[in-house]
């Protein structure tokens, strides 16, 4: 093993171990068997080997998923990897903190490669008409309930004790995002779904997907662009949450008060 794989391994290690998951360049030189000057040399200062530590958490991370060939059923994908990322925070919580820490500016390409397998398994979900939203606005969600669910989980243990948060979080936030033929089978803690929702957005959404792979070959770039964003629009605005009914609540005939002359 090199110098610089064996600094990356204890302070990985380090890290795990930490009451806080915080280390100190000492540690690690000392459990490395190194001097500072050869940490400093690989990785500039503590926060280039933080950084690398959180590279090294990132692979880890997707290696299961890379390997992972996709399913006939999109959505059962899409359960799955929400369940093997809380699999993998509540295993490894100092490393998943420091992974999402706001300290880290700039995210890793192992990160932004996991928002890209979301998508595309999104997007293969709106290919078969299972999807409300675009596949990127999706993305965004199901990452943002996900993670924040995690850091709640590793954060505050003491106060996060339900072991069924994680799926109660991913079923409510399935419910939206997808039809509900899609999400019949997660289960009676799944919230139930607007039946009048899935229209117009879900066929927009579908429509969007299938244009992606094969482009309408007699619109011009422009009209093309056009048609995406119309597209994207009609599957991304919320749906104005239903009023009275014209005339509702206003008092009519002779008991409305005042002359009816």
């Amino acid at each position: 093993m090199s110098t610089r794989a064996r600094i990356l391994e204890v302070a990985a290690d380090l890290v795990a171990r930490s009451p806080d998951g915080d280390v100190s360049t000492r540690a690690v030189c000392e459990a490395a068997g190194v001097g500072a000057p050869a940490l400093y040399r690989h990785f500039g200062d503590k926060e280039g080997l933080l950084s690398a530590v959180v590279d090294h958490g990132w692979e880890r991370y997707l290696a299961s998923k890379r390997r992972r060939a996709p399913g006939s059923d999109p959505v059962q994908d899409l359960r799955d990897g929400w369940d093997s990322h809380t699999g993998f925070a509540l295993a490894n919580p100092n490393l998943y903190r420091l992974m999402n820490s706001p300290a880290m500016r700039t995210p890793p390409a192992a990160a932004l490669e996991s928002h890209r397998i979301l998508t595309d398994d999104l997007r293969r979900a709106a290919e078969q008409g299972k999807l409300r939203l675009t596949p990127e606005l999706a993305a965004q969600m199901i990452m943002s309930a996900n993670v924040g669910v995690c850091l709640m989980a590793v954060s505050r243990p003491a106060t996060f004790t339900d072991p069924s948060l994680s799926r109660r979080v991913r079923d409510a936030v399935h419910a939206v995002v997808f039809t509900p033929d899609a999400t019949a089978t997660e289960g009676p803690q799944a919230a139930a779904p607007d039946p009048a929702a899935p229209g117009v957005p879900a066929t927009a959404t579908r429509l969007g997907a299938l244009l992606r792979q094969s482009p309408a070959p007699d619109f011009s770039a422009g009209e093309s662009a056009l048609l995406g964003e119309w597209l994207e629009r009609l599957s991304n605005t919320p749906r104005p949450a239903a009023g009275p009914a014209p005339g509702a609540g206003r008092p009519t005939g002779p008991d409305r008060g005042g002359s009816d002359a």
